[in-house]
């Protein structure tokens, strides 16, 4: 998205180079991604950085994704993956205020391990819906064909979240490398 009006800044403080990468004849690039309605009204969509280009060449904006998942119970944190892969899949956490009514209502112990609720076919159920309700948002090609419950939660701690709570998406593919792959070698 450009942006272009008298409180844009004209420049860089003696940084040509630096005003030459993100204004383009008075236009800044701000890096966001975003949609005009009817009215004339923007609705920013995701960040341009964060776009996955799936093999197939379908760029997918994962925000969009990410902040429908996370609406809905059970879900607490979830990361979009599909960079140069077949097709968009998705990492998710379970919320622990989730899990703990979800328990109580099923009269199942509270103690209950994530790796049990992990496999759990009621469980995945439930995360499936939060799935199909983010997948209502976006074209088939940009849904979310397969998930993964993991272990633990995102969080500014373990270096998985930023002081704002978004993901850090890079850290996250890193610290779940193994996961990520079992997503799509299920696939082959």
């Amino acid at each position: 998205m450009h942006i272009k009006g008298g409180i844009v800044f004209g420049a860089y403080r003696n940084n040509p180079a630096a005003t030459a990468e993100v204004l383009d004849d008075g236009w800044f690039a701000t890096g966001d991604l975003g949609s005009l309605d009817a009215d004339g009204y923007l609705t920013i969509t995701g960040r341009k950085k964060d776009l996955l280009v799936t093999s197939g060449g379908k760029n997918v904006s994962p925000a969009v994704l990410e902040d429908r998942l996370r609406s809905r119970p059970p879900v607490g944190q979830c990361l979009v993956v599909g960079d140069n892969r077949p097709y968009v899949a998705a990492l998710v956490t379970l919320d622990p205020d989730a899990v703990a009514h979800w328990l109580a209502v099923r009269k199942l112990p509270a103690g209950t391990p994530l790796s049990e609720l992990a496999r759990d076919p009621r469980m995945i159920a439930d995360v499936q819906k939060a799935v199909d309700h983010a997948n209502q948002a976006v074209s088939r090609a940009e849904s979310i064909r397969a998930f993964r419950i993991v272990d633990g939660e995102f969080t500014e701690e373990n270096g998985l979240l930023t002081p704002s709570l978004k993901v850090k998406r890079q850290a996250a593919v890193t610290a779940y490398a193994a996961e990520i792959e079992a997503l799509y070698a299920a696939g082959r």
